[in-house]
């Protein structure tokens, strides 16, 4: 058994190992996901799938013969996704993704299935970077030196390109020096550009640009080919012209004249200066949301970073370089992360896992100083957006729906609950567990067989009427009862309900319901368990009146 689970992760390490690296900046305007195909394409129902196994749902984009099928696709990548026209007749199954984000860094694969089995799969690693080197020289320097690092001991096929980044076919120097490769260069590096002799063995990439000008400024692209993986490193390179003395000295001079003048205005009436929350939207349902912040800072470990809502209860503390789970709110207990090293990064952004209604709310991250000073502040609006169903009262049935795409749930446990926290329906090991379920839904639910299996885990709710009304939450549990998933549904139900019985008539506050002698036996359920609800958990008298008498005795 040891050996077993060894051979697992030794496996699990060697898929990534061998997945192909594909570098590219946050501010690119699309990355392409390269997957070629050299098996046979299946005859029956082809299909191109691209998943990544960390996301939930898993599908990032699906090609089937008649076209794209984006149902089922992860709403991040929604309108971000395309592949050629042409890609079972060309077997190129490459994936071009748009507007690429930090939070799309991860690992792809690319696989074709007939419906039934899946082959041909790769993977593909892709790496969002949000950093660049910015390079300052003046214009009449012998050189400047843009850099570009990597791992040592490079294969001998490696290859490397610098190119500007801000004009398009403009290549500045190419590595190996082959006489082909040196008719790719612009003729405004001619002669100006040189790289390492032994850059192979130690990895520096860097290129040497001499007699630098102003026309040389701008972003340069360091692009390394090694083996199948794709690395790209960024540098911004400024050429300024030399500044006049005397004009820098008049700037001094005039900067701190307005710090004297204006310093302690600002500083009084700092915390008039705000700027508008950042608005985020998610529909429940979704895993997690992300609450950004990012600001180019570098703070010391003892800095304190807390997240609060708009109720004033903390949501996540970060400080002394560790979070702490002691002083948040009960609400966000195991529901908060923050990414690691956020004080160097100056990266504050707070994911919260499974959004729901309630987590509507303006949230504020502020960052403190080792004295407790402000230094740093900022708002995010988050609206979770609920599904709404609405129905007549009076209709036999209503159907509440959730849909899941999280594997293995034969030991998973799903449970239904309304907007009190009362159990609706709960489900585990292939069964509905009755003595859990409220009184008050007896006898009136339904889910449907075999949803371990299918992932349909939609509630049937009979003869809806007012007091059903509100938020449902359909959860997920593993055996270890954590939440694998959690969506919420909104159930409105128009009108009021009124069943003619001459003889038998519930009153409340709020409405009034009577039932007809034809009326079948499960209304007659409803109407006593609806007597039995309101008399035992609220004030609500509830009678029954015989003979052809309505509410008011008449």
């Amino acid at each position: 058994m040891k050996m077993f689970v060894v051979f697992v992760i030794l496996l699990h390490v060697s898929q990534h190992a061998l997945a192909v690296v594909v570098e590219v900046y946050e501010e690119a305007k699309s990355v392409l996901l390269p997957c070629q195909y050299s098996g046979i394409i299946p005859e029956n129902n082809p299909t191109v799938m691209w998943t990544r196994s960390d996301l939930s749902p898993t599908f990032v984009h699906l090609r089937r013969e008649e076209g794209d099928d984006l149902k089922k696709q992860n709403l991040r990548y929604s309108g971000r996704t395309s592949m050629r026209p042409d890609a079972l007749e060309t077997s190129d199954f490459s994936l071009t993704l748009t507007k690429p984000e930090l939070i799309d860094s991860g690992v792809y694969t690319c696989s074709i299935s007939d419906g039934k089995e899946e082959t041909g799969q790769r993977n593909v690693q892709l790496k969002v970077k949000d950093q660049q080197v910015e390079i300052r020289v003046e214009e009449g320097s012998d050189s400047v030196i843009l850099p570009c690092q990597t791992r040592p001991d490079l294969p001998g096929d490696t290859s490397v390109e610098w190119a500007r980044s801000d004009r398009e076919l403009m290549m500045v120097h190419v590595y190996p020096n082959r006489s082909e490769n040196l008719k790719k260069q612009d003729d405004l590096y001619c002669g100006r550009t040189k790289m390492n002799e032994d850059l192979l063995r130690t990895g520096d990439l860097s290129v040497t640009l001499k007699y630098p000008t102003e026309r040389d400024s701008g972003g340069y692209i360091c692009t390394i080919y090694r083996d199948k993986d794709i690395l790209r490193q960024k540098v911004v390179l400024q050429v300024k012209e030399p500044f006049p003395s005397w004009a820098i000295a008049l700037i001094v001079l005039m900067v701190l004249l307005v710090l004297l003048v204006f310093g302690g205005l600002l500083f009084n009436f700092r915390y008039y200066f705000k700027s508008v929350p950042q608005v985020v939207e998610v529909v429940s349902g979704q895993e997690s949301v992300q609450l950004p912040y990012k600001a180019k800072v570098h703070l010391l470990e003892d800095t304190k970073v807390e997240w609060i809502d708009s109720d004033n209860d903390k949501v996540h503390v970060y400080q002394n370089g560790t979070d702490h789970p002691n002083e948040q709110d009960q609400v966000y207990r195991e529901r908060t992360k923050m990414k690691e090293g956020l004080l160097k990064t100056g990266d504050f952004s707070l994911t919260l896992k499974y959004p729901k209604e309630r987590d509507t709310k303006t949230y504020t991250c502020t960052v403190f100083s080792t004295k407790g000073n402000v230094l740093m502040k900022k708002q995010v609006v988050l609206h979770v957006k609920v599904p709404e169903v609405e129905v007549d009262s009076g209709v036999e049935f209503v159907q509440l729906s959730c849909q899941t795409a999280v594997h293995s749930l034969k030991e998973a446990k799903v449970e239904w609950t309304d907007k009190e926290n009362r159990k609706v329906s709960v489900y585990q090991n292939t069964s509905d567990l009755l003595a859990l379920q409220h009184r008050f839904f007896r006898n009136r639910t339904k889910i449907n067989d075999g949803l371990l299996k299918t992932g349909d885990l939609s509630l049937t709710l009979k003869y809806p009427t007012d007091w059903d009304r509100g938020i449902y939450t359909c959860t997920v549990y593993n055996r270890y009862r954590k939440i694998r998933m959690k969506k919420e549904v909104e159930l409105k139900v128009r009108g009021t309900l009124l069943f003619l019985r001459g003889s038998t008539c519930a009153s409340s506050p709020l409405s009034s319901t009577c039932y007809s002698e034809g009326t079948s036996s499960m209304m007659e359920e409803l109407l006593e368990s609806a007597e039995s609800f309101l008399q035992s958990e609220t004030s609500v008298t509830v009678q029954r009146i015989y003979g052809s008498r309505d509410l008011h005795g008449h």
